[in-house]
């Protein structure tokens, strides 16, 4: 009986090249993510029969906000030396350092101008937020995947990945098909409490859901990853799980304060 002892993983990050053009995976899939949740979001606006022309502008809000605050957070909390050694790297994106948590403040402080502007209260945009977010964070480590990069230690486990295009000999854990896997749950789910209650959801209640789920998740997962810089070797936790601490009880609090807020646009807001 055959059985499998590890997966030898050698998959090019590039789809195909035409001159100075390369097109990789990653900007796929991040493309793809960003699409679906532009069409979400459209959704919620007609369900709640507001204009889903905001949704362009919107768009652009978070694009921006993930985008500039992923690589701030980057930049502060895992490479500040390197950056200010060089600072000319640091619009150099395509080249790595992107954090999720920046990405989460970046896109939050986005949603939080562009509700001021159109007058919309700012959970209430969030929670349109929360599904796509969570979907979009599985794609990205997708891309992760695609790209062999931060992955695990090593693991007998037969689903183990050798990252063979970086050299690796033995099979380490593929924490980008974990997470991938927990936050695509985790949209799921989202999207399950939103149908399931008609559209009809007390504000702050998706969004502390995203923010509590999906970074309860990244706290665990990030035991069995390796650490993204190198001072973090001698932590007990490392930055990515200090970090993500305060967000989970961010999200818990929204989740137990959301039943006193209101459930539509239509409710006097408080």
């Amino acid at each position: 009986m055959w059985i499998l002892q590890s997966i030898e993983w050698s998959v090019s990050p590039e789809i195909f090249s035409i001159g100075f053009l390369h097109i990789r995976y990653y900007g796929i899939l991040f493309a793809i993510g960003f699409m679906a949740g532009f069409y979400i979001i459209q959704k919620y606006y007609r369900d709640a029969g507001q204009d889903p022309l905001e949704v362009d502008n919107f768009l652009i809000y978070t694009i921006l906000g993930g985008i500039i605050g992923a690589r701030i957070g980057h930049i502060v909390f895992y490479e500040f030396d390197y950056y200010s050694a060089y600072p000319s790297e640091i619009l150099k994106v395509w080249h790595g350092g992107l954090a999720s948590h920046g990405g989460v403040a970046g896109v939050l402080l986005s949603t939080y101008l562009f509700s001021r502007k159109y007058n919309k209260p700012f959970l209430w945009i969030a929670d349109r937020l929360a599904m796509p977010a969570a979907f979009i964070g599985g794609l990205i480590r997708i891309g992760n995947l695609m790209n062999s990069e931060i992955y695990g230690p090593q693991t007998d486990l037969s689903w183990g990945f050798i990252f063979l295009r970086n050299g690796e000999t033995i099979a380490k854990h593929p924490t980008q098909i974990y997470e991938a896997l927990a936050y695509f749950a985790i949209a799921a789910f989202i999207w399950f409490v939103y149908k399931k209650e008609n559209g009809k959801v007390h504000f702050g209640k998706l969004s502390g859901y995203f923010l509590a789920l999906v970074f309860t998740a990244r706290f665990f997962i990030e035991f069995i990853k390796n650490n993204q810089a190198s001072f973090e070797e001698n932590m007990f936790l490392n930055v990515g799980q200090l970090l993500s601490i305060p967000i989970v009880i961010i999200g818990i609090y929204l989740i137990v304060s959301s039943k006193n807020k209101p459930k539509s646009l239509d409710e006097p807001q408080t």
